[in-house]
């Protein structure tokens, strides 16, 4: 058809434009009702939500995507709930605004609580958005974040709100291991609410406005007689330095959720793929002459094992995690020649670096979500061994102990050890050692591997002959001599093959690289099972 053949408007009959203007009328309808709903309940109900201090959900979903790119799922669900006044409001969405978007050109899947509507409590319908974004996450292999800002269950729903919280729950676990799962709580999460969270993988929180607690503060008063605000009872900074329940901490919404787009650019987007590369021009030969000046070599002296993972890393960049609880342990995400690692290190500025119970439980964790998500890992030592006191002992340390030489001797990503001071013990062999599964163990000169230190070794070795002695302090001091130079110089583990190279500090960041890049393509088949039973 040339252009003169094409008709006009102008030669169409005025009856031929019905359809036309019908169509353009229920458009009209459908953005209008899109607008509604995008819009909330009200005006004033925005301005209360801003008034808390809270972005609302959209708003926060803005904060998360990238620019234009959230498409929303059953904006129109209502619910179908009678009785106490819920048939007169039915709103759109339910109060929970569900669908996804990318980060980073990469597809996320997203849930955000709206409190302006039933306060974001969770009711059938509610739940039903909940559970069938979830399903599509796990079906499109992408990650979840979930934005916690509600009130619990609706309590004039019953149990069926409490079914719609099981079927959240049975759904975070299924996925667990499978898609990264990150809970974002930007308001109140009381109650069985509170469950999701503790499933998911990473959660983040924020000063102010966020609080979880299993009962709130009138309830603790009531029964104990306690009084307590929302905040100290389970604020932010409670769960991410106390309790261990929260894994981020930050001063405002925005600078969350720029910290969660950081932390999903460093995971993959389900358990069958590798984490994003991306190349940082950093050198990985570059040497890293500041260790030898920032390490001292005398065991017993602090510095912050923070500085030395700074130094190898690329551009000195990563992301500490739980960096304000159990922090005589450091748990890292960072890249190594763009490649994404997950590093576990002993902190000698906090309690001399000793494991606990809590250092225990944070690093198994990490060590599992590393291993889940095909992260290599890496374990930078210098550790004198496990707190002793009958607290610990009491309180389980064997236990918690044993969850942590768990996650390590069952992970199968690549496995670097890099020995810095000194190893004792049994927290030697579960800060994975060779004999537990790491692929490759590196020492720098300064190591010292023992069942204990020269100094306790010689005084239990030695303790009659030394009681005995006309100058048991002489005596002591041989001993511990002898002791050293026997079983505790850097190359005693080195001859036994359990260290496989002693390097120069200074070649930290390419003997790391080298080793990992070796394992890239390592493979593990396990034993047929069904799962294992971890120690709790």
């Amino acid at each position: 058809m040339t252009a003169v053949d094409i008709p006009t408007t102008a030669h169409i009959p005025p009856t031929a434009h019905a359809p036309a203007r019908a169509m353009a009328a229920l458009v009209g309808e459908l953005t209008a009702m899109r607008e509604a709903a995008a819009a909330g309940p009200s005006p004033e109900a925005t301005q209360a939500q801003h008034a808390r201090g809270k972005l609302t959900a959209r708003e926060r979903i803005d904060l998360l995507f990238d620019p234009g790119s959230f498409r929303e799922v059953d904006q129109f669900r209502k619910h179908r709930a009678t009785g106490f006044g819920l048939e007169d409001r039915t709103p759109a969405t339910d109060g929970v605004v569900t669908g996804w978007g990318t980060v980073d050109g990469r597809t996320v899947f997203v849930y955000a609580h709206d409190f302006r509507i039933f306060g974001g409590s969770l009711g059938e319908a509610h739940a039903a958005k909940i559970h069938k974004v979830m399903d599509l996450a796990e079906q499109a292999g992408a990650p979840i974040v979930s934005l916690s800002d509600g009130a619990g269950a609706r309590i004039q729903e019953g149990v069926c709100a409490l079914a719609g919280y099981g079927g959240i729950f049975r759904r975070n676990a299924r996925a667990s291991g499978v898609i990264p799962q990150i809970s974002v709580i930007l308001g109140p999460c009381a109650g069985g609410a509170t469950y999701s969270p503790a499933l998911t993988d990473f959660v983040f929180m924020v000063r102010d406005i966020s609080q979880m607690y299993i009962t709130g503060p009138d309830v603790v008063q009531a029964v104990t007689g306690e009084e307590i605000t929302h905040e100290a009872l389970g604020g932010a900074d409670v769960h991410t330095g106390i309790s261990g329940a929260a894994t981020f901490v930050f001063d405002t919404e925005a600078e969350c959720f720029e910290e969660v787009r950081h932390l999903l650019s460093l995971l993959p987007s389900n358990n069958r793929e590798l984490p994003p590369v991306v190349q940082t021009g950093d050198d990985p030969e570059r040497r890293n002459d500041v260790l030898l000046d920032l390490v001292p070599a005398d065991p017993t002296r602090a510095y912050d094992m923070r500085e030395v993972i700074g130094e190898v890393v690329d551009d000195g960049d990563f992301l500490e995690v739980h960096a304000n609880w159990a922090s005589n342990v450091v748990c890292a995400l960072a890249r190594l020649d763009g490649n994404v690692v997950g590093i576990v290190a002993n902190q000698p500025a906090v309690l001399a670096g000793v494991l606990d119970i809590h250092a225990s439980e944070k690093a198994a964790r990490f060590v599992q979500t590393c291993d889940a998500f095909s992260i290599p890992l890496i374990t930078l030592v210098d550790v004198p061994g496990f707190l002793p006191g009958r607290g610990q002992e009491h309180d389980g340390i064997i236990r918690h102990g044993a969850k942590l030489l768990y996650a390590y001797c069952c992970a199968t990503v690549p496995r670097v050890q890099m020995i810095l001071r000194k190893a004792y013990g049994g927290a030697y062999i579960v800060m994975d050692s060779r004999s537990i599964g790491a692929d490759i163990s590196l020492a720098w000169p300064t190591n010292e591997i023992a069942v204990m230190g020269a100094e306790g070794a010689a005084n239990v070795v030695f303790r009659r002959e030394i009681a005995a002695s006309d100058d048991p302090a002489a005596l002591r001091a041989q001993r511990i001599k002898e002791y050293r130079q026997e079983l505790m110089h850097p190359y005693y583990a080195a001859e036994r093959g359990l260290v496989d190279d002693v390097i120069d500090p200074a070649h930290t960041r390419g003997a790391l690289i080298s080793a990992l890049a070796m394992l890239r393509s390592k493979r593990v088949d396990l034993p047929a099972r069904k799962h294992g039973n971890p120690p709790v």
